[in-house]
């Protein structure tokens, strides 16, 4: 999940040009909290994204009827938990979405779902984790995306952390809970999170919409950072005709 800064250039500045008011901030487990505070990702975001609804009311530049809330990357799936359980929120957008950490940790383990949970949760696994090794030794993207995972979940090594991603999901009936309007974007060439956008999607019960964005736009990638004034333009334009209607 993008931290602050970086939500500078991918949301916030964009939306404060529309005439919208932005809270910016980390949660736990992104930068600023895990170096100062030490705290560590949490999967039940609506304990975090509450607190941060309650400041925002009272704000005096804030409509408390029209707050919108917006994830990057693994915001896309933290922003939705959110909303199945902060029901103040007016509108939800998801950059891109997310339905489930945990098909990401279990999709090159033989058998089933359960299966592979039950493996990457067992007290001990030393195939797997000469495994996690492997891949470490030889890929050095691999090898500083889970050293980092490790360190932003709390936990001591890759195993663990690819289970810790296990307890991100919006299935078993979370997203149906989500009640705003929401709008579920996706890449055409996302190399993360393939096909989950559409998952999320058709598992919402609420008004909702979906925009994909694409190579020929410059957009095709995750967060679409080759285009993105395009994007945020047309993300924008929808939370304005979003509010506009529900007005």
């Amino acid at each position: 999940m993008a931290g602050g800064e970086e939500l500078h250039f991918s949301g916030a500045l964009a939306a404060v040009e529309r005439g919208y008011t932005v809270l910016v901030f980390d949660g736990p487990g992104q930068p600023g909290p895990r170096h100062r505070e030490g705290l560590v990702f949490r999967p039940d975001w609506e304990n975090v994204i509450t607190p941060v609804v309650d400041f925002a009311e009272t704000l005096p530049e804030v409509d408390n009827g029209r707050i919108a809330l917006l994830g990057s990357s693994m915001g896309g799936i933290l922003a939705p938990r959110s909303a199945a359980f902060e029901h103040r929120l007016a509108a939800l957008i998801a950059v891109d979405g997310v339905y489930d950490l945990g098909q990401i940790s279990v999709r090159n383990i033989p058998g089933d779902r359960k299966a592979a949970e039950q493996f990457l949760r067992a007290q001990s696994a030393p195939e797997l984790d000469a495994s996690f090794e492997q891949i470490m030794a030889n890929d050095a993207t691999a090898r500083w995306a889970i050293n980092h995972g490790m360190y932003v979940m709390g936990v001591d090594t890759p195993r663990a952390f690819s289970a810790s991603y296990l307890d991100y999901t919006l299935d078993n009936g979370i997203a149906e809970q989500i009640q705003c309007p929401t709008l579920v974007c996706d890449a055409a060439e996302d190399e993360f999170f393939k096909g989950q956008p559409e998952q999320l999607y058709d598992h919402l019960t609420c008004p909702k919409t979906f925009m994909v964005f694409t190579a020929e736009e410059g957009a095709g990638a995750h967060c679409h950072p080759g285009a993105m004034r395009l994007s945020l333009a047309r993300i924008y334009d929808w939370l304005d005709d979003t509010f506009a209607t529900t007005a």
